[in-house]
């Protein structure tokens, strides 16, 4: 018999802890989503932004993780991405359509797109001039929290109509032939600023609300 590791020590693994504390994060916010508490969903992907953020630097300060915790670590993390990063803002369009038919093809349109981008990542990870193919999955859940803003301001039907082409024109980005530079030094800085404030936005609204 092979002599390999259980599955569960992967799950004390401090990296893969700070994904599956993001992967909590975004089945919250489909949670928060379907029972249609939008601000309190929008935290929730927040925070799986965040996580998924630290996950990666978390992994490369600790010393002696073997290959194949760097595996799992990494298959863990593309497969939490598509749960936090592309159905939960998948499910939150949906939700606020009403499930209506008409904002199917908008969420299964970011699922895959997500799935297509994050496989295409996997396979390429980033060139020697640090770029990477495609915009990010991060970024759709950083944007539609921003978008999301307006949802107190306009109509119902207006916003939905927002929100659904901004995460049309998201999904495209994903798997459109453009190069990024990814994101790293101060942006994480930038990106913690960014969910910290309006994570003390959206409570100030859950709170007034």
């Amino acid at each position: 018999m092979i002599d390999r590791p259980t599955i569960l020590s992967f799950a004390k693994d401090i990296p893969n802890i700070i994904t599956l504390l993001g992967l909590s994060c975004g089945i919250l916010g489909i949670y928060f989503a379907l029972l249609e508490n939008f601000p309190a969903a929008v935290i929730a992907m927040l925070w799986a932004v965040l996580f998924d953020w630290y996950d990666g630097p978390a992994a490369r300060r600790i010393s002696g993780r073997s290959d194949v915790q760097k595996s799992v670590g990494a298959k863990m993390d593309s497969l939490v991405d598509i749960v936090s990063l592309a159905i939960c803002p998948a499910i939150i369009l949906l939700s606020y359509g009403e499930f209506s038919a008409w904002f199917l093809p908008g969420a299964l349109i970011i699922v895959m797109a997500g799935v297509v981008r994050l496989s295409y990542f996997d396979v390429f990870g980033v060139d020697d001039d640090g770029t990477i193919a495609g915009l990010s999955l991060d970024i759709t859940a950083l944007v539609v929290a921003f978008v999301f803003l307006l949802e107190g301001v306009l109509s119902h039907d207006s916003f939905a109509a927002i929100l659904y082409i901004t995460i049309a024109i998201l999904s495209f980005l994903h798997v459109a032939p453009l190069r990024m530079h990814k994101m790293v030094g101060r942006w994480y800085h930038v990106i913690t600023a960014y969910v910290l404030i309006l994570t003390a936005v959206y409570s100030y609204i859950l709170w007034t609300d």
